[in-house]
């Protein structure tokens, strides 16, 4: 602490000379001139001991306070210059910096008296250094006090502290909602739903152990109903349901490091999402938690593909404007033996996935991305989003795909964010009997932050989920559906965002005759 307090004064001794000198003109414009404490901290690692006056290129024996200069170099090594011998005396330090440099300067001086070489200070120093001393008196004890408290704080965080590796982050979420229409998606019945009241609680525990990596614990339970279950199509279900009935499970287990400075790389355990590990270009609405309130307008179903599983994630940084990331996840890894359905790390449902990001400049995201999929009877082409028969197009049968996607985001002023995403999949069969099925996709969404006040955001999300349009021994979807979403994220503090919103599907499964159905949400979120 002392140290640094030397080296405040040394930034700038000509103020403290013109304090000592009695020059008041030039004492009051360091009063209105204060230099930030970062600049001299940055300043004062340059500084250099000077040995004589002379070594200063600026200091002329003219100057008013050459000879109190010099007394201070030569008498008592109180002054620094800079590597290219000058000294800047006419910068400015604000009263609490000279009266942190004076306190380093009394210790000074009583190291000269208990050193037996009180005869190196006058009396007339040590008189201007009481005088001085008086005056500041009371930024000295501000000083004090300020060190005192400090240390106590510090003592009780290292005493109370979480963990020397590791911090906690939470996630809770409140959410009512209800699912309004005639007539259930795919049947006669009338579309009964009641106002629900669900939960889910996310603890985060992420430890680094060499300032460069990461290993993430997440614990994670809840009971949001999926609509599907009351409206008859994935299409009304939120980006935040989850099942279980509160109970605990640990749904993420990854680790994290960096290869280099432009080499990431990520193995998840359980959990693994490609949505959590690549840019999805959706930066307003990609979180469950604080984005899109249904589940196909949190981003493109091309990173659905084999999620919740095991593998690795690779992303490259050759140049600031172009980022490369290859991933591989399987779902089923922990199964070691099943002839029938085909389990286990490589043998399971499975997908290889590359992009390639664009960005030439924060106004402009683009990305291309290619993905291999291999689905077993148990599997799911896009993560329960779209129709249903886009997503098992061959009622259960061993299924491959090759996906194909294109995402963009606009950013045209700060507070405007364009975005959008398209694709398109082929998939076949396993089974020798030559089937195969088209599907596309595509969505838009705009997001306008501040929008009513500070910290709020509007967004609106229009689109088609993905539909089956044609091929070989298939059904095709008979109509189209549109995804129609309106939110508004409103921010009470740092801490707490509340979202309602409304989502309407029409043409529910991708079928003309099923009626129009909503959701109406309201999405409490509190993060810690």
């Amino acid at each position: 602490m002392k140290k640094a307090f030397w080296n405040i004064l040394k930034v700038s001794p000509a103020i403290a000379l013109s304090l000592v000198t009695g020059n008041s003109a030039f004492a009051g414009e360091a009063n209105e001139q204060v230099t930030s404490v970062a600049q001299l901290s940055q300043d004062s690692n340059n500084l250099g001991q000077v040995t004589s006056v002379s070594q200063f290129s600026d200091v002329q024996p003219t100057d008013w306070a050459f000879q109190a200069l010099q007394s201070l170099v030569e008498r008592y090594g109180c002054v620094a210059g800079y590597p290219n011998g000058t000294f800047r005396g006419n910068r400015a330090l604000s009263r609490y910096e000279f009266a942190a440099g004076l306190n380093s300067c009394l210790d000074r001086v009583n190291e000269l008296i208990a050193t037996a070489t009180a005869d190196m200070v006058s009396k007339q120093d040590l008189a201007t250094l009481q005088r001085l001393q008086e005056e500041y008196s009371t930024e000295l004890a501000t000083l004090r006090g300020q060190v005192d408290a400090l240390e106590a704080r510090t003592s009780e965080l290292e005493a109370n502290q979480f963990s020397t590796t590791t911090k906690l982050k939470g996630e809770a979420l409140f959410t009512v909602s209800q699912a309004f229409g005639d007539k259930k998606a795919g049947a006669t019945t009338d579309l009964d739903s009641n106002t629900t009241f669900g939960n889910r609680v996310r603890l985060s525990l992420e430890s680094s152990f060499m300032g460069t990596d990461k290993l993430q614990t997440r614990l994670n339970a809840g009971n949001i109903t999926n609509n599907s279950s009351v409206t008859g199509t994935n299409m009304t279900r939120l980006g935040h349901d989850v099942s279980g009935n509160n109970s605990v499970t640990i749904d993420k287990l990854n680790y994290a490091f960096n290869l280099s400075d432009k080499i990431n790389v990520k193995i998840d355990a359980v959990g693994a999402e490609f949505n959590e590990n690549i840019e999805v270009f959706n930066p307003d609405f990609k979180s469950s938690g604080t984005g899109a309130l249904s589940r196909y307008g949190r981003f493109s179903p091309i990173y659905r593909q084999a999620g919740d599983g095991a593998g690795i994630t690779v992303n490259v940084k050759p140049t600031e404007a172009f980022t490369l990331s290859a991933a591989y996840v399987a779902t089923n890894r922990n199964s070691a033996a099943d002839p029938i359905g085909g389990k286990g790390l490589f043998d399971g449902s499975n997908t290889i996935l590359g992009q390639l990001a664009f960005k030439p400049n924060k106004a402009i995201n683009l990305g291309l991305t290619y993905a291999h999929t291999y689905a077993g009877t148990d599997g799911s082409l896009f993560g329960s989003t779209g129709s249903s028969i886009a997503n098992n197009p061959f009622s259960g049968v061993k299924t491959e795909s090759n996906n194909y996607g294109v995402q963009l985001s606009l950013q045209p002023s700060k507070n405007i964010t364009l975005g959008g995403w398209g694709g398109y999949t082929s998939a076949s069969t396993l089974n020798g009997s030559g089937s195969n099925a088209d599907i596309w996709y595509w969505a838009g969404t705009l997001g306008v932050k501040d929008f009513g006040r500070q910290g709020n955001t509007l967004g609106l999300i229009f689109g088609q989920p993905p539909k089956l349009t044609g091929g070989k021994n298939v059904a095709a979807d008979s109509g189209t559906s549109y995804h129609l979403e309106g939110l508004y994220k409103m921010k009470l503090s740092d801490n707490i965002l509340v979202t309602p919103g409304v989502l309407v599907i029409f043409n529910p499964e991708h079928n003309d005759n099923n009626s129009t159905e909503y959701v109406g949400t309201l999405r409490t979120t509190f993060s810690f």
